[in-house]
C-alpha cells in the first residue's frame, strides 16, 4: 500500500484534501482482507482498491460525499448478501468493516505518512494505531498513536490504558507488516497496522529451482535476494529484478545481508554438502521462515551434522524441510509453485488444505433447487 500512502502525502502537500478508506476488519468470505486501502481524491480519481464491484463503488461514493460536505470520519460495515455477490461475481456471506478518514490537515498526516513510506522503503518498521469506531463519550474517532521500533511514541488514543493495549499489539505487527484490531467494553474499536518493507525472498542457490522460485516470488511482489557461490548463477543478467545478487561462500552468505523478520529463506544449492553450510548460515538470521529443498533422507543427514555442530534441536524444528506443499510437483516451475504456496500460507496464516466444499453444501444446493422447480 506504499503508493496509496505516498499519494495521500503528495495530495496534502499540494493542498488537495482526500479520503483514505481502509478495510479494518472482515468476517466470512470477502474480496479483500483487513489492511486494503483506497484513496479517493478531490477530483474523483483514486489509488488502491477495496475489492472492486459495488462494495468499492459505495465506499467511493461515501468518500466523495465526505469531501463534498466537508464531513468527518466514518465507520461503515457492508454485508455481502447473495444478491450483491451474484451481481459482482463475489463469494457471498461475508461482512466488511471500513474506516473512512478525511485528510485535510497537512502537517500531522504528512509526518506520519512520511515515516510509513520510509518503513516501506527499508527504514525502521513502524506501527500506527487508529480509533476507527467510538461511542459518545469515548475516545475521539481518528485518534492516532505511532510506535517506532526504538520504543518512541507519537500521539495518543485518548487514555493511557488504551495506549498501552495498542502499543502491545503494535510491537507484534510492526516487523511483519501485519495488522490487528481490538475492541474494549465501551465499544471503542482500534485498528493497529504495521508497516515495513515488502516480504523478501532470499533464494540461496541460483540453479533451475532457485531461478523458477525467484521468478515467481518477484511476480508475486516479493523483493528478491539471490545468493550463490558461483558468479555465473548470481548476477544481474540472470536475475535482473533482484534487489541484490550475492556471490559468497555458502557458510558466510548471511554476513552479506541484513534481513528483517519479514524475510523468507529458501535453501536449494547444488548438493547436501553445500546445503548444510547454507542452512547453518540461514539459522543465524532473523528470517521468519527457512525452507530446505531436498529429500527426507538428505534432510536427516544435514540435521545430524548440524546437531553435532551444536545447533539446538528446537531451532531445527522451525525449519520447513522438505520445503513446500505436497502438490506432486516435479519440474522446477512446479516446485516453485509448491515452495511459494507454503510461504504464502505461512505469511497469510492459511492451513494448506484444499478449499473444495464438502458434499453437504452441494446436497443443500440440490435441495433448494429441487424446491424451486416444484414451485
Amino acid at each position: 500500500m506504499r503508493e496509496v500512502i505516498q499519494g495521500a502525502v503528495d495530495d496534502l502537500k499540494d493542498g488537495q484534501p482526500c479520503v483514505l478508506a481502509t478495510v479494518v476488519r472482515t468476517k466470512g468470505s470477502t474480496p479483500q482482507k483487513a489492511g486494503a486501502m483506497l484513496l479517493v481524491r478531490q477530483d474523483g480519481s483514486g489509488l488502491g482498491t477495496l475489492g472492486g464491484g459495488c462494495v468499492e463503488g459505495d465506499i467511493w461514493f461515501a468518500a466523495k460525499e465526505i469531501l463534498r460536505l466537508n464531513g468527518g470520519p466514518e465507520f461503515k460495515d457492508y454485508y455481502l448478501n447473495e444478491d450483491i455477490a451474484a451481481r459482482d461475481g463475489l463469494v457471498c456471506g461475508g461482512t466488511m468493516y471500513f474506516y473512512l478518514e478525511p485528510l485535510r490537515e497537512t502537517e500531522d498526516f504528512v509526518s506520519i505518512g512520511g515515516e510509513i513510506v520510509d518503513a516501506y522503503d527499508g527504514g525502521q518498521p513502524v506501527s500506527l494505531a487508529t480509533v476507527v469506531n467510538a461511542k459518545d463519550g469515548g475516545p475521539a474517532l481518528g485518534s492516532k498513536l505511532l510506535l517506532r521500533v526504538d520504543g518512541s511514541v507519537s500521539g495518543s488514543l485518548g487514555n493511557a490504558e488504551l495506549d498501552a493495549q495498542a502499543i502491545e499489539i503494535a510491537q507484534k505487527v510492526a516487523d511483519l507488516g501485519s495488522n490487528e484490531s481490538f475492541s474494549i467494553d465501551d465499544g471503542t474499536e482500534v485498528f493497529v497496522e504495521g508497516f515495513t518493507t515488502p516480504p523478501t525472498l532470499v533464494m540461496v542457490g541460483g540453479g533451475h529451482v532457485g531461478k523458477a522460485t525467484a521468478d515467481l516470488a518477484h511476480s508475486l511482489g516479493y523483493r528478491v535476494y539471490l545468493v550463490d557461490d558461483r558468479p555465473e548463477f548470481s548476477n544481474e543478467e540472470r536475475f535482473p529484478y533482484a534487489d541484490e545478487t550475492v556471490v559468497a561462500p555458502y557458510d558466510k552468505w548471511a554476513e552479506h545481508l541484513d534481513l528483517n523478520v519479514n524475510s523468507f529463506v529458501v535453501v536449494a544449492t547444488r548438493g547436501h554438502r553445500y546445503d548444510d553450510m547454507a542452512l547453518e548460515s540461514a539459522l543465524s538470521t532473523r528470517a521468519r521462515y527457512i525452507g530446505l529443498l531436498g529429500s527426507r533422507r538428505k534432510t536427516i543427514m544435514i540435521y545430524r551434522r548440524l546437531l553435532e555442530q551444536g545447533v539446538p534441536l528446537e531451532r531445527l524444528k522451525e525449519v520447513s524441510a522438505p520445503v513446500g506443499l505436497n502438490i506432486g510437483a516435479l519440474e522446477p516451475e512446479e516446485l516453485a509453485v509448491s515452495i511459494m504456496s507454503e510461504i504464502i500460507m505461512v505469511r497469510r496464516g492459511g492451513d494448506g488444505g484444499r478449499m473444495q466444499m464438502g458434499d453437504w453444501y452441494l446436497d443443500r444446493a440440490a435441495k433448494i433447487a429441487e424446491r424451486t422447480v416444484e414451485v
